[in-house]
């Protein structure tokens, strides 16, 4: 079947692997080379079957070599000139639009698409394929006359039809149809996720895409996002480690790529921003400030096991120069309680960080002015500091077990809890909600409700009632099932220096990791250790669920968004 469309599909790896396969030296000599494949003769089509169908190490070795050439914005810049060139070589129009497969290597389920309409109009699509969903977004809500965007949705290993629309200020409309087979996906995640029935709890599930952050694999690493029937709907390739979170600012999407490096990309793909952490690793998450630096929860190794720092640091990173401004220890701010610590039996924590994991902060909140949310899973609190980055950094309070600091200078930090129940422990992915009276707000977190710590021997976590001991790994069925991890939310009132627990339900325990969001009106859980979420009402209430088939052990978040402004409604 022909079409007048003009579909130039290329993926900036198949050179990679081609310059092996076919011997190709040029690859290896300059960067933008490879990008000379984007060719626009109205007919040339760009697949590479022995790419979509790779299994040997080898292969995979090569792809791991191209994605870390794609996270460089050297490349970027060269696959966009070359796409520039492109669109000055004719007029693109509707019914003829350029149209290129992933240029830029960082969304494998993904279609550039520029044209130009001769009156200014709105756009739309919808990407078809047998036995799915349609998936139908607005690419442009404004009305322009030069189109340039991303198609997201792409089923892999199918032929998708895809559907473009545009509408003038008329309401006259104009229609484009083609289609493409899109080839295999690059890592072993799944095309459609497990879902669970559940009663229909009179509740629509949230707007957006599930976005899968951290389910690490021996291969090749990725996020990946998923829409509400459990399809995926774009895959995105990362160096190695994982994705904490997805960050937006300034028409860039921010996240982690490896232990040290963050990427900022484009709504079309481009590479535009690469950060780096330089001698410190990146662990867990990382926020803006209110002056656009990247504040980044970090490690250091050295020979030493002493002098190492273990998920106990705190980087800020200035986005416009690349530089990091400052590092914090929070030895320095906690240290009297780093002395009762002792060192466990391995010198390496569950993440491979070496040193003394007396703190392992695993989520990171900015309140502006100079002041953050920390989470501690090794203290089972929650920790705010106030000019964190000044030369003396104050401890504001401690929300956690008021026995475990109680013989410690630190004591008199930790809030007066109201109300019988028993406080997070374990507790990942808390979130701020400021409120409407000035000091008194909410935090939300993902109770994992085990109470461990593997450098403090001395507190007894049994006194704690309805807390696991073990994690996961080392249940039986019977017990894991029994087991529970909690939805948790806390009103916090700093001007009486107490808090209590307003909102509780039950979620599938995960000793570890997970992560807990608000979402119109909605509450999604990710119990991690198990690879489950589930989409809740506000009062705990079941929409729906969905499993994850885990590469090692673990989905260390799942958060969902609506990309508003920068892939769709723009």
């Amino acid at each position: 079947m022909r079409f007048s469309v003009v579909i130039v599909i290329v993926f900036v790896a198949v050179m990679a692997v081609l310059s092996i396969v076919l011997g190709v030296e040029a690859y290896s000599r300059r960067n933008d080379v490879s990008t000379k494949a984007i060719t626009d003769n109205g007919k040339t089509v760009l697949v590479n079957g022995n790419f979509d169908q790779m299994s040997s190490q080898a292969t995979q070795s090569a792809v791991k070599k191209m994605i870390q050439k794609i996270y460089t914005t050297d490349y970027s810049t060269s696959v966009k000139a070359n796409l520039n060139r492109l669109k000055k070589k004719t007029s693109y129009t509707l019914s003829h639009p350029l149209v290129v497969h992933n240029p830029y290597g960082t969304n494998t389920t993904s279609l550039y698409v520029y044209f130009k309409t001769s009156d200014a109009a709105s756009v739309k699509y919808t990407v078809s394929a047998s036995g799915v969903k349609d998936f139908t977004k607005t690419a442009e809500k404004h009305y322009l006359t030069t189109h340039e965007f991303t198609i997201l949705g792409l089923t892999p290993n199918q032929t998708n039809t895809i559907t473009v629309t545009t509408t003038d200020k008329n309401g006259n409309k104009s229609v484009k149809t083609f289609k493409y087979r899109c080839g295999s996906l690059l890592s072993d995640t799944e095309v459609n996720l497990t879902k669970t029935k559940v009663k229909s709890s009179g509740q629509k599930l949230s707007s957006g895409l599930y976005a899968i952050l951290g389910n690490d694999s021996v291969g090749i690493d990725y996020v990946a996002y998923y829409d509400n029937n459990g399809h995926l709907r774009s895959e995105i390739p990362i160096i190695g480690y994982r994705a904490h979170r997805l960050l937006f600012k300034d028409g860039l999407m921010y996240f982690s790529v490896s232990q040290t490096k963050i990427a900022g990309v484009n709504d079309l793909g481009q590479v535009e921003k690469m950060l780096f952490t330089g001698k410190y690793l990146l662990h867990h998450d990382y926020v803006f400030d209110e002056d656009g630096n990247l504040v980044v929860l970090g490690s250091l190794r050295t020979n030493s096991y002493t002098t190492s720092r273990s998920e106990d640091l705190i980087l800020r990173i200035n986005v416009k120069t690349g530089k990091i401004m400052n590092v914090v220890d929070l030895g320095d701010i906690l240290g009297d309680y780093k002395k009762t610590t002792t060192r466990p039996k391995s010198d390496y924590n569950a993440e491979g960080a070496y040193g003394l994991d007396w703190m392992h902060i695993n989520t990171i909140q900015y309140l502006g002015d100079e002041t953050y949310l920390l989470s501690s899973r090794e203290t089972s609190t929650v920790i705010k500091v106030s000019n964190l980055f000044e030369s003396s950094p104050n401890l504001d309070y401690l929300i956690g077990p008021k026995d475990l600091w109680k013989n410690t200078p630190y004591a008199d930090k930790v809030l007066k809890k109201i109300g019988s129940f028993v406080s997070a422990t374990g507790q990942h992915s808390i979130t701020y909600e400021k409120g409407d009276t000035d000091g008194v707000y909410h935090i939300y977190l993902y109770n994992n409700n085990l109470g461990v710590s593997q450098t403090n021997s001395t507190f007894n976590w049994s006194q704690l009632n309805g807390v696991q001991l073990k994690n996961n790994l080392i249940m039986t069925d019977k017990e894991e099932a029994s087991a529970s991890s909690y939805y948790y939310e806390y009103e916090v009132d700093e001007n009486k220096r107490t808090y209590k627990l307003v909102s509780k339900f039950k979620v599938p325990y995960s000793s570890h990791v997970s992560s807990a969001q608000k979402k119109d009106g909605n509450i999604i859980m990710d119990s991690g250790f198990q690879g489950i979420f589930g989409e809740y009402t506000c009062t705990g209430k079941l929409i729906q669920q969905y499993r994850v088939s885990l590469n090692k052990y673990m989905v260390y978040r799942v958060y969902k968004y609506d990309f508003n402004g920068f892939y769709f409604n723009k």
